[in-house]
């Protein structure tokens, strides 16, 4: 798309030096955090909307902000705090004897590479998944909205436009400081964060559990109730079928709570994993079209630049031609990293293969990758998308690759040396599928705002480089002062690295003939049912359950699962008021605005307590009572935090009446 409209006289800033370094200093914080964080509990959370409200409290004091100079912040911060989920694979290297340590040069190379792949891959799909697409990019949203009205930009029709943003900033500050405060109350144990119970069906068992989460509340109702739907039947599937029937059929002695989790664990959640991948395959069946359109329209605007013709700031995007460059020159260095592997070991004599072989798998399979991560963001939002199960699916098909060259169990050595390389791949392919899960909706939030997208672009290049300068001696820190669970001289509160431990186990077993393909198989199958009937649904034009929705229902945990689901319909009911009221835009947006301060409020939050955890080595650093009082904060906190959230919303809908 052309436009005959050039650049202002004076432009407004944007990609600013002062911006960079804000976003540099912001991405220490939210990297180390999410780093800890990530291997603690195996969750991360995104960094985008509480960089923009740093930002913006930062700016504010400095002459000049801008906007877009926030967002441009955020986008630094936000791909740089994404980037610590590479730790969902890299400790797996530890856990196998390969690495003593994190060798500073070879960390930083396999995050950075991985994920400067993950941005030239995003730039063609912009056209296709975040401007003609109505998918609802939750995070990406809200963050815009942030920033909006921090720089009061909904003003400018008179004393009307200062007063809705006035309410509005009151509507955001007022839930995230509610949101925040009930996640420190919760911290305290005096309420409890998240409920959980087992008990037995049958021969078999199953239980319930949900976390008492304004983020996640925020989350659901940003996502929509179709989404929601979707994900409360995967729990159903999940939790109410497959656990009671294999519980039963694979009793296993001790602890009912033991036992529930080891089958959802081993079992229940390689169903979710091969759901997730027929419902990848099938999202890039759909969105073919679409992303191949993307690609020729960016081709046509690259040629339409090179005859001359000038493109309006918000299609011009890094050149096709650039992102092709540099994505090729971006191989040599994985090749390097990839050389250090096999030089002088049992695979050296099969180099030239092995490397060939895996630069083509990452190219083609991060490509695919980044377009059903893109998609998953835009659907669900970057915090809730499910990338370790893309990890899983990564380390399946470099694992399978390996076996097709060498066979199984061809030898202890080589065995070891085929799993460490079958994870560097995997972490190279991981940086593309977290880094196109953020991009996206960084490329939502700036497409809302204004932004150039070249610019924001180039910012999130650089927010890659410096989470990968920084990522190792966070990683080596923790390695040295806590350790991970199951490696030698591991201290007493070592770190569980859940998604390492099993992606690493993962290429074990595909290696050594191990591997839970039965329930890979039968959860592939299901999502080919799951489609059909999301396709029917769409013909009949009733609600849609997206194969997606309801993969995520199972692979994720149902405490994850359950507040989000209660948000969609908290979400949708209060649509339906906004809808009928006297001003339906309004309305809808001071909703957008209410569940965006649950999502800030609790993930500034998130952010403190990753530091104090870290700098108390203590699980529970603010708890001021004991066990003993389970039942009476269970109840307690639920009353509450139904409470807040109905006066929450009740007094959204006054301001909207005023």
């Amino acid at each position: 798309m052309t436009d005959t409209r050039t650049a202002p006289a004076h432009p407004i800033a944007e990609l600013t030096v002062r911006g960079i370094l804000l976003g540099g200093v912001i991405t220490l914080l939210f990297t180390a955090a999410n780093v800890y964080l990530g291997l603690k509990v195996g969750l991360t959370f995104a960094t985008s909307i509480p960089a923009a409200v740093i930002s913006m409290a930062i700016l504010r004091m400095l002459p000049g902000a801008t906007i877009l100079e926030n967002n441009i912040v955020q986008t630094v911060a936000s791909a740089a705090g994404t980037l610590a989920a590479i730790i969902f694979v890299l400790p797996g290297l530890v856990m196998i004897g390969w690495w003593q340590g994190f060798p500073y040069v070879q960390t930083a190379a396999i995050t950075m590479t991985g994920g400067i792949l993950g941005v030239m891959f995003s730039v063609p799909l912009r056209r296709a998944l975040v401007v003609d697409t109505d998918l609802p990019y939750p995070e990406g949203v809200a963050a815009a909205e942030v920033l909006q009205i921090g720089a009061g930009s909904r003003g400018g029709d008179g004393g009307r436009g200062a007063e809705e943003s006035k309410q509005g900033l009151l509507t955001l500050v007022w839930n995230s400081i509610a949101s925040a405060g009930f996640a420190i109350f919760t911290q305290t144990k005096i309420v409890t964060d998240t409920a959980a119970t087992t008990f037995r069906v049958g021969a078999g068992a199953t239980g319930i559990s949900g976390s008492l989460s304004f983020a996640l509340l925020g989350v659901g109702h940003l996502v929509g109730i179709s989404v929601g739907a979707a994900m409360a039947l995967g729990v159903v599937i999940g939790w109410f079928i497959l656990v009671p029937v294999m519980t039963a059929a694979h009793p296993i002695p001790g602890d009912i709570g033991d036992w529930v989790t080891t089958i959802w664990k081993n079992d229940v959640r390689f169903f979710g994993a091969g759901l997730i991948g027929i419902s990848a395959i099938w999202t890039l069946v759909k969105i073919a079209g679409p992303v191949i359109g993307g690609v020729r329209s960016a081709l046509a605007a690259s040629a339409a630049r090179g005859h001359g013709e000038a493109l309006a700031l918000e299609e011009r995007d890094l050149p096709i031609a650039w992102v092709a460059g540099g994505s090729l020159l971006t191989l040599l260095p994985i090749a390097w990293l990839l050389w250090d592997v096999i030089a002088g070991g049992a695979l050296a004599a099969s180099a030239a293969l092995l490397i060939a072989g895996a630069l083509v798998f990452i190219l083609v399979a991060g490509l695919m990758i980044a377009a059903v991560c893109g998609y998953m963001a835009g659907l669900i939002g970057a915090s809730n998308s499910p990338v370790s199960g893309i990890g899983i699916l990564s380390v399946l098909g470099s694992a399978l690759m390996l076996v097709g060259l060498f066979g199984q169990n061809p030898g202890a050595d080589t065995t070891t040396a085929l799993i460490a390389y079958a994870l560097i791949v995997t972490g190279v392919v991981f940086g593309v599928a977290t880094i196109s899960n953020d991009n996206l909706q960084d490329l939502k939030t700036g497409q809302l705002v204004g932004a150039t997208p070249w610019k924001q672009q180039v910012a999130l290049l650089i927010g890659v480089v410096f989470g990968s300068l920084i990522i190792p001696p966070v990683l080596n820190v923790l390695n040295s002062g806590i350790g991970f669970v199951g490696v030698p001289g591991a201290g007493p509160n070592a770190l569980a690295a859940p998604q390492a431990g099993l992606i690493s186990a993962l290429a074990k077993g595909v290696l050594s003939g191990n591997a839970n393909w039965p329930m890979l198989e039968y959860g592939a199958l299901a999502g080919v049912a799951l489609i059909m009937l999301d396709e029917l649904l769409g013909k009949a034009k009733l609600l849609r359950l997206p194969p997606l929705g309801v993969a995520l229902g199972i692979y994720l945990p149902m405490s994850v699962i359950l507040p989000t689901v209660l948000g969609s319909v908290i979400g949708w009911f209060y649509n339906r008021w906004a809808h009928r009221s006297a001003n339906p835009d309004l309305a809808e947006r001071m909703g957008t605005l209410t569940a965006t301060g649950l999502i800030v409020g609790e993930s500034l939050w998130g952010v403190a307590f990753a530091v104090i955890v870290y700098a108390t080595n203590s699980d529970a650093p603010l708890a001021l009572i004991g066990k003993g009082y389970e039942t009476a904060s269970l109840v307690g906190g639920t009353v509450l935090f139904l409470s807040i959230a109905a006066w929450l919303y009740r007094t959204t809908i006054q301001r909207v009446g005023r």
